[in-house]
């Protein structure tokens, strides 16, 4: 027994290694149709949106700018240089698809570079031979700080938030680097299986009883914890059916247990506040949220210009509210604003 709590107040770093990580600059994760509001680690970023609405687009395209570097052999790709880990709970990632916007980002950014230096084509193509095997190179290094996990259910996912400050510090030492974006692909993706199952029955009598409070409670709980030795840019999609506005006052899973003192945007939401979407996630979780966008499709298709027969998207800020729409299109080769 002794020897147990001699080994868990064992360090595992140093004082200033822990400010070296804490400390750290961070930048601001800029990037369209997310530009309006600047983002940050520690905020929590929610997308809320109809199905086939882009929001996993979305998530892909900010993981693809957290792994690229800033600067990599002389070309610039503008990303972040850190790692990213995706939880996908709604199980339906296509990392075919990841991949061909990766390797499309870094070609095309190979392919600007010899642009400004004014070759020819021949020399353009000269060049791409040249740079394909660093491209490879490049393609490689990205893939290897993008960490996946896939869980089933709400035990695996609470399973896969409580260990996962060993797995990013295990990878921090293996790749050198911190993960700075942590998306979780459909937060919603076991609410109603867990509402339906009011309570499982647990082995011990002593433990609180298996329900739909106690598991948003714990999510939000383990990523408090997370937060605070591995400060992240937590992104969220949440999938909810359009329909009329429905007010907030609805809301009466006893939100104000949550206070706005663990949530300083938590402010912004007035009880009178009308969504375009009925509200189906706890307060834990509603409160925990500092950033809220809605993301839905129009039905108009680009008919004309360079991105014609393409859908087009509607963002709007919800949380901090914004009196601005903005449009965007998405193709194979990512996501384009369009006003």
């Amino acid at each position: 027994m002794g020897s147990h709590a001699k080994a868990w107040l064992v360090e595992d770093e140093s004082a200033r290694e822990m400010l070296d990580r804490v400390l750290t600059e961070r930048p601001f994760l800029l990037l369209p149709p997310l530009h309006r509001v600047p983002l940050r680690v520690g905020n929590v970023v929610e997308l809320v949106g109809p199905s086939s609405s882009s929001k996993t687009h979305i998530l892909i395209q900010a993981a693809i700018t957290c792994i690229l570097p800033k600067l990599w052999k002389g070309v610039s790709y503008g990303g972040l240089g850190h790692s990213a880990m995706f939880i996908d709970l709604d199980c339906r990632f296509d990392v075919l698809r990841f991949s061909e916007l990766l390797n499309h980002r870094i070609m095309e950014a190979a392919n600007g570079s010899s642009s400004k230096v004014g070759c020819h084509e021949k020399d353009s193509e000269a060049q791409f031979a040249r740079m394909k095997p660093y491209n490879e190179e490049l393609f490689a290094l990205c893939m290897k700080r993008f960490l996946y996990i896939r869980c089933y259910d709400s035990s695996e996912f609470l399973a896969t938030l409580k260990t996962l400050h060993y797995r990013l510090q295990k990878e921090r030492e293996v790749h050198g680097v911190n993960v700075h974006l942590l998306l979780i692909d459909s937060i919603g993706a076991f609410h109603w299986v867990d509402r339906g199952s009011s309570s499982f029955p647990l082995e011990c009598d002593n433990r609180k009883s298996w329900h739909l409070q106690n598991v948003s409670e714990a999510v939000v709980q383990e990523i408090r914890r997370l937060l605070l030795v591995h400060p992240m840019l937590v992104m969220a999609t949440k999938a909810v059916v359009l329909g009329n506005k429905y007010s907030t006052n609805e809301l009466t899973w006893n939100y104000r247990k949550w206070s706005a003192v663990d949530n300083p945007y938590s402010r912004n939401i007035t009880s009178d506040q009308q969504l375009p979407y009925r509200e189906y996630m706890p307060a834990a979780w509603q409160s925990f949220v500092t950033h809220r966008i809605l993301v839905r499709a129009t039905d108009d298709d680009l008919v004309n210009g360079e991105h014609q027969n393409n859908s087009i998207y509607l963002l709007e800020w919800l949380l901090p509210p914004l009196n601005s729409l903005d449009k965007f299109t998405v193709r194979d080769t990512g996501v384009f604003i369009l006003s």
